[in-house]
Order: structure tokens, then C-alpha cells, then sequence
């Protein structure tokens, strides 16, 4: 295990000598202090406070079935997402890029030690597309704001483009996946559903044939 995780470490050690000059050109600009304070903002929302509020708000703001099913859905998915990115996280080893890198400026308090993959751009997609897939209408905004999550870990020098990279394919991943669960699921509690209504629509027409005697029984002569 020990070996593995050298191996992976080294592994890691040349993809951050490839990406240095891209994360150092995207993090110059945490420098202004406008640019540093808007992606504070946006990774501070991103940390989950958003989500966490959109969550809560889409059943009150809707009142419809589906509304309430999207919220339990991204929670369930929320719930599988943290669980699956810290089993990766600290496998990964992936040092954040200011640790490694004296020419990269942390401008914001990160979460813990290591970078890879970004949790955040893993939440962001993974929410976004369950939130477009219930309710188009929020797909713009909530893809600019996703742009901008990601944007951010790397302006802030908390994490290297692949690290965004691999949190939105992951996240977009593990979205789709879950969606195609929940069609599923939902298929099959039609399927249900409509097999109990058949039933006890053949039940009810049995006992109304039963309850009238102008029908007769199988067999019997029709009075005249």
C-alpha cells in the first residue's frame, strides 16, 4: 500500500510540473482585490451553503411533487458524493498547489490538505445537472455559477485544473448515474402501480356483477 502511494505521489508530482504554468497564469489574478473577493464569495457559497439553500428551497418555491423529489434527490446524492470524494482524497495524496509550488498564493482558507480531486466542481456538476433535469429553466444560472465554482479553486490556489477537471467528470458522472436510477425506480413504481389499479379495477367490476341480480349467473336463462 505504502508503494501505491508513492507511485501515485510521483505520478501526481509530474502532472504538477506540467500544469505549474497554467495554475500560476490563473492564480496571478487572486492579486486584484475585486477578482479575490468575488471567488471568495463563490467558494464560500460553494462550500455548500448554496446547495444546502437551493435544497431547501425548491420545495417551497414549487409545491409539487417533483420539487420535493428533486430535493431528496440531490441530498441522497450529496450524501454519495462526499462519501465517494473522501475515499478519494486522501488515496490520491495530491499536495494542494501552494504547498508544493512557492510561486502559488493561497488567498483562501482551504479544507484540508490535499487537492485532488476538487470537491467542490464535484458538488456544483453533480447538482446542476439534477437541478436542470427537474427544472430547465434553472440550467443557465446554474451553470454560470458552476463556471465559477470551478474557476475559483484554481484563482484561490487551492487546487490545479485537472483536480477541477476530474471533480466535474466525476460529479457529472455520478449525476447521471443516479439519474438513471431514478428513472428506474420510477418505472417500475408505474409498473406497480398500475398493476395494483388494474387489480382492484377487476375486483370492484366482480363485485358489482355480484351485487346484481338483473345479471343472473353464468348459465342462466334471461327472464322474459
Amino acid at each position: 500500500m505504502l508503494i501505491v502511494r508513492m507511485e501515485v505521489r510521483e505520478a501526481f508530482g509530474r502532472i504538477d510540473q506540467a500544469e505549474l504554468r497554467l495554475t500560476r497564469y490563473i492564480n496571478r489574478s487572486s492579486g486584484y482585490a475585486l477578482v479575490r473577493g468575488l471567488f471568495r464569495v463563490v467558494s464560500w457559497l460553494g462550500d455548500g451553503w448554496f446547495w444546502y439553500g437551493l435544497i431547501l428551497l425548491l420545495p417551497f418555491m414549487y409545491g409539487t411533487p417533483t420539487a420535493w423529489t428533486a430535493a431528496v434527490h440531490m441530498s441522497l446524492l450529496g450524501i454519495t458524493n462526499l462519501s465517494i470524494y473522501k475515499f478519494i482524497k486522501p488515496r490520491a495524496v495530491r499536495e494542494r498547489p501552494y504547498i508544493t509550488h512557492s510561486a502559488i498564493q493561497c488567498v483562501s482558507a482551504p479544507l484540508d490538505r490535499y487537492s485532488f480531486p476538487s470537491g467542490h466542481t464535484l458538488h456544483a456538476v453533480a447538482f446542476t445537472i439534477i437541478v436542470a433535469s427537474y427544472f430547465p429553466e434553472w440550467s443557465s444560472v446554474l451553470l454560470a455559477f458552476t463556471t465559477l465554482i470551478a474557476l475559483s479553486r484554481v484563482v484561490l490556489g487551492l487546487h490545479y485544473p485537472t483536480d477541477v477537471a476530474a471533480g466535474a467528470v466525476l460529479g457529472g458522472t455520478l449525476a447521471l448515474v443516479s439519474l438513471g436510477f431514478a428513472a428506474a425506480f420510477s418505472l417500475i413504481a408505474r409498473k406497480r402501480s398500475a398493476t395494483r389499479s388494474g387489480t382492484r379495477l377487476r375486483y370492484s367490476q366482480e363485485r358489482r356483477r355480484s351485487r346484481d341480480p338483473s345479471r343472473g349467473r353464468p348459465g342462466d336463462a334471461y327472464p322474459c
